[in-house]
């Protein structure tokens, strides 16, 4: 039971992951003008995961978890972005909060009655994209940017011979990206997103990608979606993060 909330655990800090140029599916500026626009999209992402997690110097173990498994535990969440574009230009972040927690039955009672576990996870995302193409339609950027992870998880006995242990075990990395993303509207109501980006730097690797279609309800407001892949393959000190997760994606996207 403690490993499978490990899988839920490292499955949510993945969703800490979602990129800020994901979502957001502004309109273009209209041509000749250099004011700023702005987007926040909150989103929401009902992905499964499947891979190998190791922590607290325990062998890594092959997981393969559903999204209701994953929402059984989770106490709080918070997913957001937020892009600013002038002209060419954009700047784009993302913040993510996720807290676990569960409480485990021993199913014999000899080390300890029951098992506390606790998992909270904070990613950042901070870059800058550059379109390559931009019309009427829409456009097609390059992007760059870095994002910082912290996964930590906290475990306390009750009961029997470990009564009153605790322990904790973390992670803290940075991963460079790079990529595309673009979008298309084939109508005034209609438009199609898209997303890849991969790169690297505390973990071995780190990529995602995805695609959704948006519908403009007005200028301000529209909605978004799609499906989305991710996956992320980092391991140092006992503390393995070898996982690709993936399933739908939906998201609010507001312009002002």
């Amino acid at each position: 039971m403690i490993r499978l909330f490990f899988t839920v655990a490292a499955s949510l800090s993945l969703v800490a992951s979602s990129l800020a140029a994901d979502l957001p599916g502004q309109r273009p500026p209209a041509a000749g003008t250099d004011d700023w626009t702005f987007t926040i999209a909150p989103y929401f992402w009902a992905a499964g995961m499947s891979g190998d997690v190791g922590q607290f110097d325990l062998p890594a173990v092959h997981v393969d978890a559903s999204f209701s498994d994953i929402l059984d535990n989770l106490d709080f969440a918070v997913m957001a972005t937020g892009e600013a574009r002038n002209g060419r230009f954009s700047l784009f972040g993302d913040v993510l909060y996720v807290k676990l927690s569960s409480d485990v039955t021993t199913p014999r009672g000899v080390y300890a009655d029951s098992v506390d576990v606790g998992s909270e996870t904070f990613a950042g995302l901070a870059g800058v994209g550059y379109a390559v193409w931009q019309g009427p339609q829409g456009h097609l950027d390059v992007v760059g940017g870095l994002r910082a992870w912290h996964v930590s998880t906290d475990i306390s006995f009750t009961g029997q011979v470990l009564d009153g242990r605790h322990g904790r075990d973390s992670a803290n990395w940075v991963d460079g990206l790079a990529g595309l993303r673009g979008r298309y509207a084939f109508s005034e109501k209609v438009y199609l997103t898209g997303w890849g980006l991969v790169g690297a730097g505390g973990a071995d690797l780190d990529w995602d990608v995805g695609a959704g279609v948006g519908y403009t309800f007005n200028d301000r407001v529209s909605l978004v979606v799609g499906y989305r892949a991710l996956g992320v393959d980092y391991s140092r000190d006992g503390f393995v993060f070898d996982v690709v997760e993936q399933g739908p994606i939906i998201g609010t996207v507001i312009n002002f």
